[in-house]
């Protein structure tokens, strides 16, 4: 199924497709250690963004399998993270999200998952949401538990990463549970 690739308004930012012209700030903050340290990869070069943008293909956004980036950009259209979106199958979607380091502890993250939550719950219809972290990253797992999300297990040294076996932790939110903590 594929749906119209969103354009997402808040207050202070925009969440949009990437643009080619966005890849050079991709990089730079996906090369920072501060960013790079719960992240998959050890660093993080424009070859690796081009080959990232290069290979999604946002007229299939929405089918069942597919990831997508997405741009998070201030007002001023100036890249400052991004938010990864995972169409499990027709109900589910899995998240994901990267703030550059000089925007971080601003409530960037917030904003922006806030607005995806709310389009994946209300205007995709999607049942349910996860999102996985590493079990060190306290930040990570207190914006998720702000957000609303549910922690749903621990896993112990289920993951290889960088050298060494790793925690993450899983979190998921139903849109039931969304809804009821909206109306309030």
């Amino acid at each position: 199924m594929t749906v119209s690739l969103p354009i997402l308004n808040t207050e202070r930012l925009k969440i949009r497709s990437f643009r080619y012209d966005d890849l050079v700030a991709f990089t730079a903050y996906r090369a920072d250690p501060v960013i790079a340290q719960y992240q998959s990869w050890e660093s993080y070069v424009f070859e690796d963004a081009k080959g990232l943008f290069e290979g999604m293909d946002y007229s299939l956004f929405g089918h069942a399998g597919m990831w997508f980036q997405l741009a998070i950009v201030d007002k001023s259209d100036m890249l400052i993270g991004d938010v990864a979106l995972h169409f499990i199958d027709e109900q589910q979607m899995e998240v994901g999200f990267t703030i550059a380091n000089k925007y971080q502890q601003q409530g960037i993250a917030t904003e922006a998952m806030s607005a995806v939550i709310e389009y994946l719950f209300m205007e995709l219809n999607k049942y349910r949401i996860t999102a996985t972290t590493d079990a060190e990253n306290l930040a990570s797992m207190a914006l998720l538990e702000k957000l609303g999300f549910r922690k749903e297990g621990h896993y112990l040294k289920n993951v290889f990463f960088k050298g060494q076996w790793g925690d993450e932790c899983a979190y998921a939110m139903l849109k039931q549970d969304y809804v009821i903590k909206n109306e309030v």
